[in-house]
């Protein structure tokens, strides 16, 4: 289990927005919504936890 995935299921829990990069894209205030065998389900699309990149956590919650 990576940091990035302990730190999306942490975000999941509280109901906080998460803000990363993945595939040369930046997101911004995205709301993640679950996680299933290694992807991740955003209000913005789906991706997978080892493509995410520079992953923070906001204090905002949805």
């Amino acid at each position: 289990m990576n940091i990035e995935y302990r730190f999306l299921q942490k975000a999941i829990e509280d109901k906080n927005f998460v803000c990363f990069s993945c595939e040369r894209k930046s997101y911004k205030r995205v709301k993640p919504l679950k996680i299933f065998e290694n992807k991740v389900t955003c209000d913005v699309g789906n991706f997978e936890v080892k493509m995410i990149k520079k992953l923070t956590v906001l204090k905002e919650r949805f």
